[in-house]
């Protein structure tokens, strides 16, 4: 059985060749999809948007935002963000890498960073933006049983959609749009080793 490690992930992560976006007439943000091991296992940290934020409310969503005039970079916006929704110290993070940009039904071109943090981390949410703080590990993420389809209507076509069942929770839209290339590209990392998910 293949092994998910940091050293797996950032070594496809490199070697992957992004999928960038025009960022004409969408508003720059970027966000986290931070990962640690935690009961033996990697899990992904998510949160729960509060009723009282300005967009996606009630949704799941990774720490991330809108990007500031004073963010050095995209990746400065992404550890500045979790820093301010989580409370988790922007040097505290290790990047990965990248994932491809995610433009969203909202108008959002997303820039995705991958990372970690040591663990066990206290997590200080902030209480205007994060109704609860949610960590999936990546074994039920990949449970067939977690999974629920949909479809919509996009460029005038009906697609298929994935999106992710946990507990009470429901990951959808660009969130779970992010979750699925970052498993696929895990997969393509385990395979390249010569080995599989299973």
């Amino acid at each position: 059985m293949g092994k998910i490690t940091l050293d797996l992930i950032r070594d496809t992560l490199t070697r992957r060749q992004q999928v960038t976006a025009a960022a004409e007439g969408l508003m720059p943000a970027a966000v986290m999809l931070l990962l640690y091991p935690k009961d033996g296992e990697y899990c992904v940290l998510l949160n729960k948007r509060s009723l009282t934020v300005e967009h996606h409310k009630g949704e799941m969503s990774f720490p991330g935002g809108a990007r500031d005039p004073e963010d050095s970079d995209f990746e400065d916006t992404a550890r500045r963000e979790t820093e301010e929704e989580m409370g988790i110290a922007r040097n505290d993070i290790t990047i990965l890498g990248r994932l491809d940009d995610n433009v969203t039904r909202s108008n959002f071109l997303v820039k995705v960073f991958v990372g970690t943090i040591p663990y066990p981390y206290e997590f200080q949410p902030s209480a205007h933006e994060i109704a609860e703080v949610v960590e999936i590990p990546i074994s039920v993420l990949r449970d067939p049983a977690t999974l629920r389809w949909d479809s919509r209507i996009e460029d005038g076509e009906r697609i298929a959609v994935r999106s992710y069942g946990y507990r009470q929770h429901l990951v959808y839209g660009a969130t779970a749009k992010i979750l699925d290339q970052f498993l696929e590209t895990i997969e393509d990392g385990l395979k390249k080793e010569g080995t599989s998910l299973d």
